[in-house]
């Protein structure tokens, strides 16, 4: 996957090894991908797992594992505009692998799905889900991941992470949609006034109404 884009570009636009003698922007990208693939939950097990194999990481260019407080270092502090130029250079690059051909004929110029995930974390931490959160830590802290997904190529077009308390409606602000596009989400992220500017700027969408919805039947269609 290293050989095609141009990562030393990359490197020099977002000067993403600035500040770095040891773990630089390509030992990090194989030291997060090693994680991945070996489906590890922590940078200790990450680096740890890299040191038993010491002996085979030459095959990846790496003369040794990186240390855990280094890459926890260039974890906090590497700049994420790197990442997120590779990410998008690389879905340009199979773009043709990715798409559907089940979308074919569509009439919109983009579908986009959207979703997202609850991360738990201490409710000393942050505040827990829900108006009232209850203290049997049924209802911890925690952050929410949510995620803008192009149905056409099943990848990511824009995440955002909030605290667990953050209500999901905010995610619409953050999105910047062309008219034509067809966007689809749960009950949760019913928010009228944004359904009103999408209206007026052509932008589709398709979600679910809450119980207490007020409404009112314009024209029914029999199939």
């Amino acid at each position: 996957m290293l050989k095609v884009v141009d990562i030393p570009s990359l490197v020099k636009q977002h000067n993403s090894d600035r500040y770095y003698k040891a773990f630089k922007t390509k030992t990090h990208i194989i030291t997060m991908l090693f994680g991945i693939f070996s489906r590890c939950d922590s940078m200790t097990e990450i680096c740890e797992g890299m040191r038993a194999l010491g002996g085979k990481l030459n095959h990846l260019g790496l003369e040794k594992a990186p240390a855990k407080s280094t890459a926890g270092d260039g974890l906090r502090n590497r700049d994420n505009r790197f990442f997120e130029s590779l990410y998008f250079d690389l879905v340009k690059k199979y773009q043709t692998f990715l798409s559907d051909s089940r979308t074919y004929g569509l009439t919109f110029k983009e579908v986009l799905l959207i979703d997202s995930t609850t991360i738990r974390l201490f409710s000393d931490v942050l505040k827990g889900v829900g108006r009232n959160p209850k203290g049997d830590g049924k209802k911890k802290g925690g952050l929410k991941v949510h995620m803008l997904i192009d149905a056409v190529q099943s990848v990511g077009r824009f995440v955002k992470v909030t605290a667990a308390k953050v209500h999901d409606k905010n995610f619409l602000k953050s999105l910047e949609l062309i008219s034509h596009s067809m966007i689809v989400f749960d009950k949760a992220y019913n928010y009228y006034h944004q359904f009103a500017l999408w209206t007026h700027q052509q932008v589709y969408f398709v979600t679910r109404l809450k119980k207490n919805a007020v409404y009112t039947i314009i024209e029914t269609h029999k199939t």
